[in-house]
């Protein structure tokens, strides 16, 4: 732990981290209400994805960290960030097995760019094909793709699992977060 690893302190300065983000263009991110009853302590935020043209579902997500100072045995640490991503797929997508390894490297990936340290990852992905039948038969055939993740940071410095988590959900949806003052063209 840091210097001071006192609850109030250690805490208030994740939380101050993670309110410092300028989240990317293309998310809508607002704080929700935590989960109680699993640590003495919990932020969690929601986002949906608004990059691309229509109105349709693109993605949406949830981040979660949960601060217990008694460091609870399956988290290897006092902090646990757990995340949820989801995002429609094309059809044919969703019968790829490897889709689910691409997946879990985005977010690693993104964990890397950020400079995220952390430990036990942990995930799972889950690969949706639904086809409607009778009067859901308009709805055709379609495909999700669902991310459930958790890892230990190593500091209550949350600004980088959280920015993490905003290019995941992005990435999973399709798209990229660019370097400031770089546009993507539109096709």
């Amino acid at each position: 732990m840091g210097p001071d690893s006192s609850t109030p302190h250690y805490f208030n300065q994740l939380v101050d981290s993670v309110n410092s983000i300028v989240w990317p263009e293309g998310l809508d991110v607002h704080a929700i209400d935590a989960p109680t009853g699993l640590a003495p302590n919990a932020l969690a935020f929601a986002a949906d994805v608004t990059a691309g043209p229509g109105k349709h579902d693109r993605g949406t997500g949830r981040l979660i960290f949960l601060d217990d100072p008694s460091e609870p045995a399956g988290w290897g640490g006092r902090t646990r960030a757990i995340i949820f991503a989801q995002s429609p797929i094309e059809a044919l997508m969703g019968g790829h097995d490897e889709l689910a390894h691409v997946a879990w490297s985005w977010l690693t990936e993104s964990l890397a760019i950020t400079g995220a340290a952390y430990e036990h990852p942990a995930a799972t992905v889950t690969r949706v094909v639904s086809v409607g039948f009778g009067d859901l038969a308009s709805q055709g055939k379609g495909s999700q793709i669902e991310v459930r993740a958790s890892w230990s940071p190593k500091s209550n410095d949350g600004k980088p699992h959280a920015e993490a988590w905003a290019r995941f959900v992005l990435h999973l949806a399709g798209f990229e977060v660019l370097p400031e003052g770089v546009s993507a063209m539109g096709l």
